[in-house]
């Protein structure tokens, strides 16, 4: 049993990338297999769901009762795909044999994305197809209208607005080719390269380590479109290296887990967000990339400001000479993957190019590189490497993508998306913006926890987005808003996944790294209030509107950066002068929204950074050759 479910296995990991490869590139009619986009999610998550039920057996090996469960799910989505043509004019009816399999299709399901995830998310998802179930029994506000049984069954199965929906869609067909990408990308050796650019930038000045965590992250960050992914990619290297000069473990661990999540808002790819954010809003990715870039930019100028100020309080130096690599020799041998990168760039932004299609044409640019740079000589063991690895890593995209499915299908079907939309309206109404902002923003923490980023930015701005929107919020802005703060889930107790992971590299306390990486992060928790209250730090307004709202959010950093240094010691204990930093950077950084967005007058608070730039020049540290 164990051998047969070995090779089951394989095939379903196997056929996961090649599937969706050959649906991005429309492959289906050339080779007589005619399927539209309900049948090839099915099929997807029939593959992601038996392959969940085989790697993770039961027992500790595989047995009959593992090799039947993955049969019975996939099999389940398989009929589902087969008579799609046929049910799509007798759903109505609901026989046994749609609402059997449904049942075992959604069941089953679920338990797969438990086994592949982990129970947190699993619970939830259970919790809410319960209610979409049992809801009319839950008295007052929240009180859901349910459908039959069979009803609910065949909407979660078989409707667009349920699980094989548009969660599921955007994974196949934008995440899925940047994930292929990016495992081509570390399996000829990318992020040796850009970790070794990043050591050959950082490396030599104080702190070097932790410095190179940034650059690292936010180059190869905005491609992997996993969190998890980027510590587990960078952090093996830059946690022992912080460690090893001095950091202590969570700081080390916090420092990468706010680098890493980082990678996912820093353009051009943002994680394969940016495209969804375009498609939703129907606008032109470029306004996204360049909404995006201002935020992205403030959000790693604070971090590596705070690294700074840690490097000169504990006396941390950068990496010895011996232990640098050169520039110009990691650029002539890595310089394959530059000219992918840049193709990217230019079918995205120049070209306007569907963003799978560019994903993998950006892909098979970077394996004819990679072979020219070996003489031609393929490497077998690689490539099985790249399919299996592909394929593992896209199971648990699909498994929450359809477990997010479910969550939006039940949200609406029993209009709890609409009962919570009237209570933040309620709350805006009753409290001010601000009021339905933190609730809002409390919400996407809590919904975003663990999930992959496009996953959770459909599913927040499926059920939060348009409360916000309607109280007179600029739509992009209501959803870059929403994405940053379900995406900061990854850092925020309890669940902070991301520091959780990052804690495990370094030997550190989960709970001390995320609490310290909060405070690493807090740019990402303040900046997208900014942006709600004047637009123009997405480079929405007047050049002087943006001017200033810069120069206001610099001066802040400067704040932020000196929160981490004992300034103020002879007067107020560290943690006092710590606070009250932090608080002259929110009133800096906040000048624009209670002086005005194109008040000149809103120069003035930018210049207290001046002052503190000076003196801190007074005390040299700040300028110091090392730095």
């Amino acid at each position: 049993m164990s051998r047969i479910g070995r090779y089951l296995h394989v095939v379903f990991i196997v056929l996961l990338p090649l599937v969706g490869v050959g649906w991005v590139l429309r492959l289906g009619e050339p080779l007589g297999i005619p399927l539209i986009t309900p049948q090839v999610i099915a099929i997807m998550l029939g593959l992601a769901s038996g392959a969940a039920f085989l790697r993770f057996p039961y027992l500790r090996k595989v047995t009959l009762l593992d090799i039947a469960l993955a049969v019975a799910v996939s099999g389940s989505w398989f009929w589902f795909a087969w008579n799609f043509d046929s049910w799509m004019l007798l759903l109505a009816y609901r026989t046994p044999d749609m609402w059997v399999p449904g049942l075992i299709a959604i069941v089953l399901m679920l338990e797969a994305l438990r086994k592949s995830v982990g129970l947190t998310i699993a619970i939830l998802v259970w919790v809410i197809v319960a209610y979409g179930f049992f809801g009319n029994h839950i008295p007052g506000l929240f009180r859901a209208e349910v459908f039959s049984p069979t009803k609910t069954i065949l909407y979660l199965y078989a409707d667009s607005s349920g699980i094989p929906g548009l969660v599921v869609t955007v994974i196949i067909n934008v995440v899925l080719p940047f994930v292929i990408f990016g495992k081509v990308m570390e399996i000829a050796g990318g992020m040796t390269f850009f970790n070794n650019m990043a050591l050959a930038v950082m490396g030599k000045r104080r702190g070097g380590p932790a410095k190179v965590a940034v650059v690292a992250s936010a180059s190869f960050g905005t491609l992997s479109g996993s969190t998890v992914a980027n510590i587990m990619s960078t952090g093996i290297l830059t946690i022992p290296l912080m460690k090893r000069t001095g950091f202590r473990p969570e700081q080390a661990a916090a420092i990468e887990a706010v680098a890493s999540n980082g990678g996912q808002i820093m353009p051009p790819v943002m994680g394969a967000t940016a495209f969804i954010i375009a498609e939703f809003l129907q606008i032109p990715y470029s306004q996204v990339v360049l909404a995006s870039l201002a935020p992205a930019l403030l959000y790693y100028l604070v971090l590596f400001f705070k690294i700074d100020a840690i490097a000169v309080k504990e006396n941390i130096a950068g990496l010895p000479a011996s232990e640098i690599p050169s520039a110009l020799q990691t650029l002539k041998e890595g310089w394959f993957f530059v000219l992918p990168l840049g193709y990217l760039i230019y079918l995205l932004l120049w070209r306007g190019y569907d963003p799978g299609l560019a994903a993998l044409q950006a892909t098979g640019i970077l394996i004819v590189c990679y072979l020219l740079q070996h003489r031609l000589r393929p490497e077998w063991e690689k490539l099985w490497a790249l399919v299996r690895g592909a394929g593992q890593e896209i199971v648990p995209l699909i498994l929450i993508g359809g477990g997010a499915g479910a969550v939006i299908g039940i949200m609406n079907s029993t209009g709890f998306a609409f009962q919570l939309s009237l209570v933040l309206t309620h709350v805006a109404s009753e409290f001010g913006l601000f009021s339905m902002l933190v609730l809002a923003a409390i919400v996407s923490i809590v919904l975003g926890m663990g999930m992959p980023t496009a996953a959770v930015y459909v599913v927040l701005v499926t059920v939060v987005a348009p409360s916000v929107i309607n109280f007179g919020v600029d739509p992009l802005a209501a959803h870059l808003f929403l994405f940053y703060f379900g995406l900061m889930s990854m850092i925020t107790p309890p669940i902070a996944v991301g520091s959780i992971v990052a804690a495990q590299i370094a030997g550190a306390n989960m709970w001390s790294t995320s609490f310290y990486g909060m405070r690493m992060g807090i740019s990402a928790y303040l900046l997208p209030f900014l942006w709600i209250y004047n637009p123009a730090i997405l480079l929405h307004g007047s050049a002087l509107e943006i001017l200033i709202v810069l120069t206001n959010c610099l001066a802040a950093a400067v704040f932020l950066r000196l929160s981490m240094m004992p300034v103020l010691w002879r007067v107020l204990p560290a943690w006092a002068s710590g606070i009250l930093m932090t608080l002259v950077a929110v009133v800096v950084g906040s000048a624009s929204i209670w002086l005005g967005p194109s008040n000149p007058v809103a120069f003035i608070p930018s210049l207290l950074g001046l002052g503190a730039v000076l003196f801190e020049y007074r005390r040299k540290p700040l300028l110091a050759q090392s730095a």
